[in-house]
């Protein structure tokens, strides 16, 4: 299926030319001229009015006569089509669905929570209306799934850094989820304008391991940094006090000197200096 446009006259032109027919009919009736021409002419002004149907903005009206698509009506107005046909309203309106929380396995295995909105239009009211039983149903149907296939496609969080995440990469996430809902809903005559993760979770079983991992990970990532300015300050120190010759340190000496800034700089604890007086007797 595929729309087009309906046959239609001015509503309020219609109306006109309905009223004089019928006119005509009363005075052919009254002077009894012509009966039978009469009669024709009241059940043709009778059939008439069921033609003429009105048609709110954002709004469209599919045609069937008899059984057969005759059209779609986009206008917004007052007007008039075939006779005897039945008209179903599709809205045009742009309109969003928020799905429920689904509990879905990450691509490692991991149960997470997800939800999505999706927010959508319905551009050809021929196949929203024909091509599937219900397209609301379809359109929240095929949200789900295709926010299970991608949630299980990436990782919750990438803590190794090699790769695409669901919490880290939002918006490619969202772009994705887009495009293949977009792939799934044309066949209802539906466009998608945006999809987007409204909520992203752990499963709560694993939600206090998970933050533990995070934790770990955090205080990792702290450490090497920490060690690794404690470095450049242990070997900026003692590159200088070799050039300033304020001391000559052997390999045993450094070793030490290095082994007692690197304590003093990576405990997470404050140093205790000890003072070296040398021997009372």
């Amino acid at each position: 299926m595929k729309e087009r446009k309906a046959w239609l006259v001015n509503g309020f032109l219609g109306l006109l030319f309905n009223l004089a027919l019928i006119a005509l009919a009363i005075v052919l009736l009254v002077n009894e001229t012509a009966p039978v021409l009469a009669i024709v002419l009241l059940v043709i002004g009778s059939l008439l009015f069921s033609a003429i149907t009105v048609v709110q903005p954002n709004q469209a009206q599919v045609v069937t006569f008899f059984g057969s698509y005759a059209g779609t009506i986009r206008e917004s107005g007052f007007w008039m089509t075939l006779p005897l046909s039945t008209r179903k309203k599709v809205s045009l309106r742009v309109r969003n669905f928020n799905s429920v929380k689904l509990k879905v396995n990450d691509v490692e295995g991991n149960p997470i929570e997800i939800a999505a909105v999706v927010v959508f239009r319905v551009v050809d009211s021929a196949k929203a209306l024909f091509d599937v039983d219900n397209y609301m149903q379809f359109v929240e149907i095929q949200s789900e799934t295709a926010l299970r296939h991608v949630a299980n496609k990436y990782p919750y969080d990438a803590y190794e850094d090699n790769g695409y995440s669901l919490r880290g990469n939002s918006e490619e996430v969202a772009l994705e989820l887009s495009r293949e809902l977009q792939e799934r809903l044309s066949v209802a005559g539906v466009e998608v304008l945006e999809a987007r993760l409204t909520h992203l979770a752990y499963s709560t079983e694993i939600a206090s391991a998970m933050l533990q991992r995070q934790q770990a990970s955090a205080i990792l990532a702290a450490r090497s940094r920490i060690v690794e300015g404690a470095v450049g300050m242990v070997q900026m120190a003692i590159i200088q006090l070799q050039r300033e010759g304020v001391i000559e340190l052997d390999e045993e000496r450094k070793a030490a000197m290095i082994n007692n800034l690197l304590v003093a700089i990576v405990s997470d604890r404050s140093a205790n200096p000890v003072i070296n007086t040398g021997s009372l007797y």
